[in-house]
């Protein structure tokens, strides 16, 4: 149904993969440079704006049992992404950029600023997630609803505009 729910691939052995693509590890770490990352994280994105929209089509239709269930698939997606960006792109991004202090502090704002994006969406999600049997959450719901698609909005442009150009093998 939605891509977000696909079994990512399990990554090659970390020393095949090194030596395969002469791709090194972030300094101080073994985590790796993947070509295929930003592409699963765009396609993250995507999936999440589409479902975004199914929500907010869902709460427009007042089909509150359907709201919720999507809340739980959204809150998975989510929190997937925001954890695979968290191990391997964040890391590995400040690590290789260690030597360069602004974009280090680049990428230490963006990873501040997400973890709070991450708190307000989770908690949002917390709240809304009995919907489907608590109707009166429906009063609130569309603004805040707004208000958080708003904010997903602006920071996937950021990140990929900004944060995902950056990400480059670290050979040496």
């Amino acid at each position: 149904m939605f891509g977000l729910f696909k079994r990512k691939k399990t990554p090659k052995p970390l020393e095949a993969e090194s030596t395969q693509n002469n791709f090194r590890s972030a300094p101080g770490t073994t985590i790796q440079y993947s070509p295929e990352l930003v592409d699963s994280l765009l396609e993250d994105h995507k999936n999440i704006l589409a479902l975004y929209g199914d929500i907010k089509t869902a709460f427009e239709e007042k089909r509150y049992n359907d709201v919720s269930s999507m809340l739980n698939t959204f809150k998975s997606g989510l929190t997937a992404h925001l954890l695979t960006e968290n191990v391997r792109l964040y890391i590995y991004l400040e690590r290789s950029f260690e030597s360069d202090t602004s974009s280090r502090e680049l990428i230490h704002g963006f990873r501040h600023e997400m973890d709070g994006i991450a708190k307000v969406a989770l908690s949002f999600l917390k709240k809304y997630e009995t919907i489907g049997v608590d109707e009166d959450l429906s009063a609130h719901f569309g603004k805040d609803f707004e208000t958080i698609g708003k904010v997903l909005v602006e920071r996937i442009q950021k990140e990929e505009g900004v944060l995902y150009p950056l990400y480059m093998p670290a050979y040496s």
